[in-house]
């Protein structure tokens, strides 16, 4: 019954063949987990739900997290960490998978449009009634629950990707030098960085793909990418997801137990692996059950203790808010630039694809390797990261100068010749047509205004076919215009120049902040690891993730979207009826929410990151007992081989009384 032959694997590098497999398991969550964000504008697109509802479906991945997390953060040391690692990976798989069945359980995407009847080269519009454009016979699915599919599919993934960061990282940390565990983790993580760059990649790829690509002629569609009611290929992306997903669980079926420690002997290596499960005798199984009762048993006991260490506390306050103003951020990034300076979502991925997450991939090496180079312990870390964030806070302040002007739409955020309120939509001049207020299908005159629909502009006629349809004789358009051009119109919103121009300068702006932030990552992160007692590593890295994801990454999107939703001033229609998703934001309502939600989570990171460095300059002084502990592990003065079976004391451990390790 022995599967797996420990002693051929025993002979090559395990920690270097753990480490490139754990890599990959970070490659393939960031990749899923970033397609996913880049995707969030097509699904509330295609399902017509509100940003909050899009919101609960992103939620549920941490709702996934905090099913398992703690458990398996927990039982961590005590169960074979890389076969866990391989279950994970497989349900992030299934996850992906089942997110993409709406695609098949759907019709065909149709978007509201107006129904134009042409007539060699002229058409009326405004004498008689305008009508939406719909397939005979509601289509009740696209009005339905379908979206409830991709929820579970995204809990499936929170769930299968929980073992992957506590677990791995532990399994690092315990089997690695102490002088190359953080440049370790430091390249893991960057390492898998690379995932959501691929992933932002695919997303902007697929975004530009018709959602019912191989079945309709996107030729005779009427959008394109810019427009609010383009919905691109979400589906396709995650059929790669679950596949990358399902390639990274297998190298962990192959990897043993445990692993030696780096610098033991070669003939120590193979006491390290278990004897096959299979061989072992039933007490041998009864006594390994019973450990993991009693360690269940401990729960209450050990969190009670971990949570007595005010470092790790403010820690882990710290990480929520972190993680609030990062999902947050994440989350709605794409729209944001869309709405605020008129560029299309796949270009707003593809430019966080190229540009934004390379800058953290650096940030993130960066990091690691400068605690390798300059040795730094705890308080050097603390003092690094603070400033650090510090200094990337001052540079979040400067994205409020990056303004753009209000896109200008008649009734809505500007209004009709003579009158004074914008929210008017009907006028003299259109009062004739018997347009529908529900009806999105816009247009831009020859004035620079949009329309929200050729009706309400006005128009008497149309010529062209397709993309190319031109509406001429718009009376709003003439009455707006001062006499100016032709008083035509042609499909779609008006462009803002000045938008774009200011666009390059928010990019860099974002980049260079992203790069400060990441840079004081990984010190931040290593200062957990450096606070708590060694047997607590693994489940301290998993209460510090379920606390970020439960009471960050779960009601930021939420909230974040509600917020959003706010500065909606033109719902869409839902083929059957009832409010879709938004077509046109007060952007500068947008703005102000968007980024003063970020700011002020971040001010709170900045109170956080000085309190920290208070409690660790307190409980670290460069004469005391536990500072002289840290500098006789990080540099032994003695040359005789370290004992491995000697119990490491770390940063934030004291020895009692008894002799058993605990926090403070």
């Amino acid at each position: 019954c022995k599967f797996i032959d420990y002693e051929v694997i025993a002979m090559l590098d395990q920690t270097k063949i753990f480490l490139g497999a754990l890599a990959f398991s970070f490659f393939a969550k960031g990749f899923s987990g970033s397609y996913m964000k880049s995707m969030t504008s097509q699904i509330e697109r295609r399902f017509e739900i509100s940003s909050s509802v899009v919101g609960i479906i992103d939620g549920s991945f941490e709702i996934g997290n905090l099913m398992v997390m703690v458990l398996v953060s927990y039982l961590g040391p005590k169960v074979h960490r890389p076969k866990v690692i391989a279950v994970g990976c497989l349900i992030m798989s299934l996850g992906a998978f089942l997110s993409v069945m709406p695609q098949f359980l759907m019709g065909r995407y149709n978007y509201e449009r107006i129904t134009v009847t042409v007539d060699n080269s002229s058409t009326k519009l405004c004498s008689q009634k305008c009508k939406c454009l719909w397939p005979a016979g509601c289509e009740k699915t696209s009005s339905s629950y379908l979206w409830l599919f991709v929820l579970m599919g995204n809990l499936l993934r929170g769930i299968g990707e929980a073992p992957v960061m506590p677990l791995g990282v532990s399994y690092i940390d315990d089997f690695s030098k102490e002088e190359n565990s953080a440049f370790y983790i430091g390249v893991v993580r960057s390492a898998g960085m690379f995932g959501p760059t691929l992933g932002f990649l695919l997303g902007s790829f697929c975004a530009n793909l018709w959602v019912d690509i191989g079945i309709v002629d996107i030729g005779k569609r009427h959008i394109n990418p810019k427009d609010t009611r383009w919905v691109g290929a979400w589906w396709l992306g995650l059929l790669i997801c679950g596949a990358v997903s399902f390639i990274a669980s297998l190298p962990f079926w192959f990897l043993p137990y445990s692993l030696p420690k780096e610098g033991e002997d070669e003939n120590q290596k193979i006491s390290h692996f278990p004897v096959s499960y299979c061989n072992q005798g039933s007490q041998q199984r009864f006594l390994r059950v019973y450990s993991i009762y009693l360690s269940i048993a401990d729960f209450l006991p050990t969190l009670k203790k971990l949570f007595g260490n005010p470092v790790f506390l403010v820690y882990v306050l710290l990480t929520i808010l972190q993680y609030n103003s990062l999902v947050g951020l994440i989350t709605y990034e794409t729209k944001f630039m869309e709405q605020q300076f008129n560029v299309s979502v796949a270009r707003a991925i593809f430019l966080i694809g190229v540009i934004l997450l390379p800058i953290t991939i650096l940030g993130m090496f960066l990091g690691g390797f400068l605690i390798k180079k300059f040795k730094l312990h705890v308080t050097g870390m603390a003092k690094f990261a603070g400033i650090t964030f510090i200094i990337a806070y001052l540079l979040n302040l400067l994205y409020f100068t990056c303004s753009c002007e209000v896109l200008q739409v008649a009734g809505l955020t500007v209004p009709y010749s003579g009158y004074v309120f914008p929210w008017v939509c009907a006028a003299s001049c259109n009062a004739d047509c018997s347009c529908k207020m529900n009806q999105w299908d816009p247009v831009c005159g020859d004035n620079g205004i949009t329309y929200m629909t050729a009706c309400f502009a006005g128009c008497k006629s149309s010529t062209g076919t397709g993309k190319d349809m031109v509406f001429h004789n718009c009376s709003c358009v003439e009455g707006q215009g001062h006499g100016l051009g032709n008083s035509s119109a042609v499909l779609g919103q008006c462009q803002r120049e000045s938008c774009t121009k200011t666009f390059p300068y928010f990019l860099a702006l974002q980049a260079a902040c992203a790069f400060i932030l990441c840079l004081g990552g990984t010190p931040t992160y290593m200062i957990m690891f450096r606070s708590v007692s060694p047997d607590l590593k693994s489940f301290a890295v998993g209460i510090e993730t379920l606390g970020g994801r439960v009471l960050g990454g779960l009601p930021a999107p939420i909230y974040f979207g509600a917020l959003i939703d706010e500065t909606c001033l033109k719902w869409g229609t839902k083929s059957c009826g009832g409010s879709g998703s938004c077509r046109v934001y007060d952007t500068k309502a947008f703005r102000n929410i968007y980024l003063g939600l970020i700011a002020g989570l971040r001010a709170g990171c900045c109170f956080l990151y000085i309190v920290l460095y208070v409690l660790i300059m307190k409980r670290f002084k460069p004469d005391s007992k536990e500072m002289t502990d840290i500098k006789n592990i990080e540099n032994p003065t003695s040359k005789e081989p370290v004992n491995s079976n000697k119990k490491e004391t770390l940063p934030g451990a004291r020895i009692s009384e008894d002799g058993e390790e605990t926090c403070m």
